[in-house]
């Protein structure tokens, strides 16, 4: 079978390697229906950061078809149709005990610690698996995990007034932007230097692009108080600035993945009461990201980018590390859809 293969930072190939075989106890083996290129892929194949294995299948943003049960598995039927759970934990440690598995202390991620979803099949834990409407289409299951994501870092944000900003029109901050304005009675706004991106995801949320910029952000809003935004970039310098405008008693859900150091005055977020909230990755959200999908099917549809083949993905990485998009998410689809005669 095909499956990318990651060898180190810079380095992804396409591989014909054996299927797997039958799987262990208390694992599954999966028919990959459709899978997401997440920007920590991007990262770590930029960096090597969470590289622990040489070569591993990436991609945690998966669905697909389960084809094989190992011994013990009576969770799921071959047959179902499920979505993945992304979070590899161990159930041991404190954090785990305590139902947060998302700060488990040796957390890790499916393409990390385990081969992922870039290949035509994959085998992962019955515990991750979550069965799935058979109806919902392959490239919207793909996007139940960072739907996850962008769910738990806007349920992190306190329920306030005023209005909202989503910085980073990227796949988590235009799911957010998505969710947003769906639940938040204010004015959602985005920001993104991609204004390709931040129009497609204007048009589908009916959010307001706006710049980073106090008097744009007024006169979008009415002048109503800025209460609340996402950091969806993990840029430096967009943090600094979303900062310096964002009005006192307000809070920051940071969800991006960040590039170099922050250097601020801890006295600015005492003195002005401003809350930074780290969001990493989700914790008990994905159960509900995957009871939206139905409702959210056309938006999700509409916020695609690109849908692409195994054989594609190291040029996708290219043209995503290089910013050249102008939707949210790059599908993978295992079979390409048969045209109409």
């Amino acid at each position: 079978m095909k499956a990318a293969r990651l060898y180190g930072p810079g380095d992804l190939r396409v591989d014909d390697i054996a299927a797997p075989g039958i799987p262990d106890v208390g694992w599954v083996k999966l028919r990959v229906d459709a899978a997401g290129i997440c920007g920590s892929d991007l990262h770590n194949f930029r960096t090597g950061q969470w590289i622990s294995r040489s070569p591993s299948t990436a991609g945690h943003e998966l669905t697909g078809t389960v084809i094989a049960l190992g011994d013990g598995v009576d969770t799921v039927a071959v047959g179902d149709r499920v979505v993945a759970d992304s979070r590899f934990w161990c159930g041991e440690c404190a954090q785990c005990g305590a139902g947060r598995r998302h700060l488990c202390a040796s957390l890790g991620f499916v393409g990390e610690v385990c081969d992922g979803g870039f290949a035509e099949q994959a085998v992962l834990p019955a515990r991750l698996l979550h069965v799935i409407d058979a109806a919902i289409d392959e490239r919207v299951a793909a996007m139940a995990e960072p739907l996850a994501v962008a769910l738990h870092a806007v349920r992190r944000l306190p329920k306030t007034a005023g209005s909202v900003l989503v910085v980073g029109c990227g796949p988590i901050g235009g799911l957010a932007a998505l969710l947003l304005s769906r639940t938040f009675a204010g004015t959602v706004l985005v920001a993104d230097r991609n204004q390709a991106r931040s129009a497609r995801v204007a048009r589908v949320t009916g959010a307001k692009i706006v710049d980073l910029d106090r008097d744009a952000i007024a006169a979008a809003t009415g002048n109503t108080p800025l209460l609340a935004a996402v950091e969806a970039t993990g840029s430096i310098a967009a943090f600094n600035q979303l900062l310096s405008i964002l009005d006192d008693g307000s809070a920051l859900a940071m969800v991006g993945i960040f590039h170099g150091r922050l250097d601020i005055d801890p006295n600015l977020l005492v003195e002005r009461e401003i809350a930074l909230l780290g969001c990493h990755a989700f914790a008990d959200e994905l159960p509900d990201a995957i009871e939206m999908l139905g409702e959210l099917s056309e938006p999700l549809l509409a916020l695609i980018d690109r849908e692409i083949g195994l054989d594609d993905i190291p040029a996708a990485y290219e043209r995503l590390s290089a910013g050249e998009s102008d939707g949210l998410k790059t599908i993978i689809r295992m079979r390409q859809p048969v045209e109409p005669a």
